[in-house]
């Protein structure tokens, strides 16, 4: 294919990518968004709360907590095993408490705390915006809607350096001094929740319930000499829902169930109704099965025969920290999908699932690298294995390298979001 083909093809699934990214500042809009890919391409939608029929040839997703999802389709009733790639809906920010806003020494300000484990820093001194989710009241009992304020209406101010000479020397934050957002003084006229409402559509006396976090508002981009970094917030982990879900709706179907998860709260532990720690794809893979008429005796042999993909991205090597990592095994933005080991299986990959991912790579001509932590620092885990504690079949993590975890602006390498699509669509028509 002609390079200037190649390098448009990369630009426009980036800049798809960022554009979802922009349209989905809270793990609601993930799914919602996700829903309306789904949509477009021919899956129905299923409820947890009713009865199933499912039919061989068809495709479907079901979403749960309007915060996770999981879409599948069934080739043929004699399905050999299941093929899974998961990834996650859900980012560090700041999340409003239940009263969240309160007058005090002039200012409005709003409760905030902790959602995730987050780089605090990068959170100050610039305009913050507000979504999520509320539940209103109506005539049939109540309803949940989704909500963006897609304004700015918060800064969290740092203390100027004439009053922290050390600020730069290193500074501990509290959170609960340090970053609570001013939103007006105390005259302001208009409230947070009666804009929230004013954007939702209701009376503010409606609203019973609401799960609301704070994002920033700057866009995401392509960026650099050669333009080959995307900046932009929340690409971990929505860089992986989103080349994922793109190489799922492409890829035809064979003689597995192809399945894409998409799990809420992997930030916080995953354990929730919703989480990769439920019986959310336990409970759906039996349905499947039951549906089926299959017996008990196929749903085991299914289960064995089975292989997931947990999608979370990985550290890229930061020039000015070499020390912090592996002195052999540092990914790089830009040089392919990353396959993550952890001796301690933080990371669930082992020598099979390597050697599946590999094989799938290197007939793919897709590119590929290996991240183990530091042996001094061991890092992070994943939705992978805590899934493994459900569902136990094969499982190997991967990800994209990235800079910036966890920051409220992050960095990644324009060409290995599709390579992420490109291996997607590869492993489920394997």
């Amino acid at each position: 294919m002609n390079e200037n083909i190649i390098e448009n093809e990369i630009n426009n699934d980036a800049k798809t990518l960022l554009n979802l990214i922009d349209k989905s500042p809270t793990a609601f809009h993930v799914i919602e968004n996700a829903k309306e890919i789904l949509d477009l391409a021919g899956y129905k939608m299923l409820k947890e709360t009713e009865v199933w029929n499912l039919q061989v040839g068809e495709k479907y997703y079901v979403s749960r907590n309007d915060s996770s999802l999981i879409a599948f389709s069934i080739p043929k009733p004699d399905y050999k095993g299941i093929r899974i790639i998961a990834s996650h809906s859900d980012s560090p920010c700041p999340k409003l408490k239940e009263d969240f806003e309160y007058s005090k020494d002039g200012y409005v300000r709003l409760d905030v705390e902790k959602y995730g484990g987050m780089l605090l820093a990068p959170w100050l001194d610039r305009p913050l915006s507000i979504a999520g989710r509320i539940i209103v009241r109506d005539d049939d009992g109540i309803r949940p809607i989704l909500v963006n304020l897609d304004k700015d209406v918060a800064v969290i101010p740092s203390l100027a350096i004439h009053m922290n000479k050390e600020a730069n020397s290193g500074y501990s934050y509290s959170f609960q001094k340090d970053m609570l957002p001013i939103v007006s003084t105390s005259d302001g006229k208009k409230g947070i929740m009666s804009l929230v409402a004013e954007a939702a559509g209701v009376e503010e006396d409606s609203i019973l319930g609401k799960d609301l976090f704070m994002y920033i508002r700057e866009n995401g981009v392509i960026w650099g000499s050669d333009d080959e970094f995307i900046g932009s917030s929340r690409l971990d982990d929505q860089e992986c829902v989103w080349c994922s879900l793109k190489g799922f709706v492409e890829a035809e179907n064979n003689e597995y169930v192809k399945m894409l998860c998409i799990f809420d709260n992997e930030e916080v532990g995953s354990r929730t109704k919703q989480g990769a720690d439920s019986n959310f794809l336990y409970s759906l893979i039996d349905r499947i099965n039951d549906n089926l008429e299959r017996s008990r005796e196929e749903y085991y042999t299914a289960y064995a025969n089975s292989f997931m993909i947990s999608a979370d991205n990985a550290h890229a090597l930061h020039p000015a920290h070499t020390n912090k990592y592996d002195p052999v095994q540092s990914p790089k933005m830009n040089e392919g999908i990353v396959i993550k080991f952890s001796a301690r299986q933080s990371y669930t990959t082992d020598g099979v699932s390597a050697a599946y991912v590999k094989q799938i790579c290197e007939d793919n001509n897709i590119p590929y690298q290996v991240f183990v932590n530091h042996s001094d620092e061991p890092g992070g885990s994943t939705l992978g294995n805590i899934s493994n504690s459900h569902v136990s079949i094969d499982t190997a993590d991967i990800g994209l390298a990235q800079l910036a975890m966890h920051s409220s602006y992050e960095v990644a390498g324009i060409k290995d979001t599709q390579y992420l699509k490109e291996f997607s669509k590869a492993f489920y028509e394997r």
